[in-house]
């Protein structure tokens, strides 16, 4: 964990805390708690209200507000005398920073991290925030002059307070839907497309304007709209939005790795704390685009983010780190910028131009924040197609790919003498179940087997030690400790990671997993009376239970649970799954019809459903030719809608000479078995 730079400081009531982000905070002089009920009992004590701070170890404003704030002795004091304040890990506890963004929202408020949030003791808020200054600045107040504000409001319209509070919690927990009569069909996928076609950039890729996110998910959703429609436009959008975003500035173009997202609609000018969701769901992105098109700039692209993960965020154990920040020596993007001279100093005089060529090197710095603050300083990109920067230095392109390699190597060396950003080394199941999938399918359809045997070890560490057999998941592994009770999420995602390693091996011990999974969260958070499971379990009343259906940075757990159900449903020819994913769809029907394009990932279950989608079941021996070469044709062609298992024949019966056989059966209905891959491969695509 990363200590304080001064440990004469003394320690508060988080020194004792496993969160990276909370330990960054243990020696704050702020009086800070971890969320629990002693910090709400002192608070109802003494007739103080209640300070919540929400962040993460990666956030660069949390550092920002950490700086300027929470460890100034004078801000300390006057919080410590008017509030009592708690810490949180929003990526610890997700379900408290889903409950108290959600209460940030309905006040109308701008959004984000750190999310600072006021409250009674009776947990009712009244008052909500990102970023404060220490002091007023640019029309904000500043916290000096806040507190006060708030104590004398406190003292003097208490009983207003609670009364507000009551009414923004019975918001925040909304009311229950039902099950609704609307039906969902392909039309839906239709008007989501349209939606999306609207955002679309359609001259930088992505959608819509600063600040832009990759939305892997959307990219997704598009690929199988395609499949569906043959609408070219659906396809152009994702090859367009992948291929801009890896020569921009968004991705690390030395140490590789996507960073969380760009300040400009350009893909320029990024923020540079790397996450590791953004890097599963890219991965998954790019390998699917990669098997439509065969375009190797896509393989590449998923290689080398595989590559960042492999070195950057995965323990000994096998399990994956959460992130790296935006920060190094207390400055946004410090590690990845270059100086001109920093370049003609790494490398030899005869790639030097190359490079400033390759990568757009300014002598004053090649983006406006840069020359305007006289930095110098240059975010690495690349502009120009590498078959006109070949003709500019008279090679022709394989040499041109050889030097820039070579100086990605170097340049990658000469950082590495920097200071580096803060890894926060916590491991969260959801995290590692997106990435044990992007890992499994990545091996599938890149035909890396390494990939896979790195999935399993993830897998297996999840299992072993963040399990207890039958009573559920431990939501966060740090400092050697589990922690955390898990949230459908964790349940939803490692499902996800699961299905996608029995696609690649076929052994049973993983459906057998699955299946535990599915039980164990139907009983945690599955509602028998409307249907559609809620974020967390029911152990007190202390945090409101809420249904999610928006994919945000990550698709929501309900919408993975929806082709989770279907896909193992299919897998297992088991109808309680099928209904589950009904419900699921029944329960929010009229947000889906509504917003389609605010939950893109849960569409990817609709189009599975509307179908037609097929499992296909291959029984032969392993080794057998004719069943790897069915299995090959399934992984190289773009089929998101297909399943597929393996019946293992007798291997002790040596004389039994039959060539592998696939079984395809498709919504309910079954067709000839065929025993060659050709013959397989046109009986899917003609449906």
């Amino acid at each position: 964990m990363q200590k304080n730079s001064s440990l004469k400081k003394k320690p508060n009531r988080l020194i004792h805390e496993k969160s990276p982000y909370l330990f960054q905070h243990a020696y704050n002089p702020v009086n800070w708690y971890p969320w629990g009920k002693e910090a709400f009992l002192v608070a109802k004590k003494e007739n103080k209200p209640v300070f919540l701070s929400i962040g993460y170890s990666t956030c660069h404003w949390c550092h920002v507000m950490n700086r300027e704030s929470f460890d100034n002795k004078d801000v300390a004091e006057v919080l410590n005398k008017s509030l009592v304040c708690i810490k949180v890990d929003k990526e610890e506890r997700p379900d408290l920073n889903n409950v108290y963004m959600k209460v940030c929202q309905i006040m109308g408020h701008n959004c984000g991290w750190p999310l600072n949030i006021i409250m009674t003791p009776s947990k009712n808020p009244f008052f909500s925030s990102s970023y404060i200054p220490k002091e007023n600045r640019f029309g904000m107040i500043g916290i000096m002059e806040l507190i006060p504000q708030i104590e004398k409001i406190w003292e003097t319209q208490k009983a207003e307070l609670e009364k507000f509070g009551e009414n923004l919690k019975i918001k925040v927990q909304g009311f229950e839907k039902g099950n609704s009569i609307i039906e969902l069909g392909s039309e839906v996928l239709d008007d989501a497309f349209d939606k999306l076609f609207l955002f679309y950039d359609k001259e930088n890729g992505g959608f819509g304007e600063a600040p832009k996110f990759p939305a892997p998910h959307n990219l997704l959703f598009l690929l199988r709209y395609w499949k569906r429609s043959k609408n070219k436009d659906a396809l152009m959008i994702v090859k367009k939005t992948l291929r801009e975003i890896r020569l921009r500035g968004i991705f690390d173009q030395i140490g590789f790795g996507f960073h969380r997202y760009s300040t400009d609609k350009y893909w320029l000018v990024p923020h540079f704390e790397k996450m590791l969701y953004d890097q599963a769901l890219l991965v998954m992105a790019y390998v699917e685009a990669y098997q439509i098109t065969k375009e190797r700039k896509f393989e590449i692209t998923a290689k080398e983010i595989l590559e960042y993960v492999l070195r950057e965020l995965t323990s000994e154990q096998g399990g994956f780190y959460t992130a790296e920040d935006a920060e190094s020596e207390n400055t946004e993007g410090k590690f990845y910028l270059w100086k001109k001279n920093e370049i003609e100093k790494a490398l030899p005089p005869e790639l030097i131009d190359i490079a400033i060529a390759t990568f757009n090197i300014e002598r004053y710095g090649n983006y406006p924040e840069a020359r305007q603050k006289q930095s110098n300083e240059n975010i690495l990109y690349i502009k120009k197609p590498l078959i006109e920067l070949a003709n500019e230095f008279k090679i022709n392109s394989n040499d041109l790919i050889m030097r820039i390699g070579r100086i990605q190597k170097l340049l990658f060396n000469y950082r590495k003498k920097r200071i580096p950003p803060f890894k926060d080394k916590k491991i969260l199941v959801d995290w590692n179940g997106l990435m044990i999938a992007a890992f499994a399918k990545a091996s599938r359809i890149l035909n890396v087997p390494e990939y896979l045997e790195v999935a399993i070890k993830a897998g297996e560490f999840i299992w072993e030690k963040m399990r207890e057999k039958n009573r559920g998941l431990h939501h966060r592994f740090s400092d050697n400790e589990v922690g955390v009770n898990g949230f459908l999420d964790d349940y939803m995602f490692l499902i996800w990671g699961f299905l996608e390693i029995y696609e690649g091996c076929f052994k049973n011990r993983y459906l057998d997993r699955i299946e535990e999974l599915f039980s164990v969260s139907k009983i945690k958070f599955w509602d028998d009376k409307n249907g559609g499971f809620y974020f967390s379990e029911k152990i007190d009343d202390e945090v409101p239970r809420f249904k999610n259906i928006y994919d945000g940075s990550i698709p929501s757990g309900n919408s993975v649970a929806l082709l989770n159900s279907l896909r193992f449903g299919m897998l297992t020819e088991n109808s309680e799954y099928e209904n589950i994913a009904s419900q699921i769809l029944q329960y929010f029907a009229k947000d889906i019809k509504t917003s389609p394009i605010s939950q893109t990932f849960l569409l990817c279950g609709l189009d599975f459903l509307v179908g037609p989608s097929s499992c296909v079941t291959l029984e032969g021996k392993f080794g057998e030719d004719n069943l790897n070469r069915m299995i090959d044709v399934l992984n190289s062609n773009y089929l998101p809608n297909v399943i597929s298992k393996v019946i293992i024949r007798d291997l002790a019966n040596s004389k039994d000479s039959r060539k592998a056989v696939a079984y395809i059966c498709t919504d309910k209905s079954c067709k000839p078995p065929a025993n060659d891959a050709n013959v397989m491969l046109k009986m899917l695509d003609s449906q």
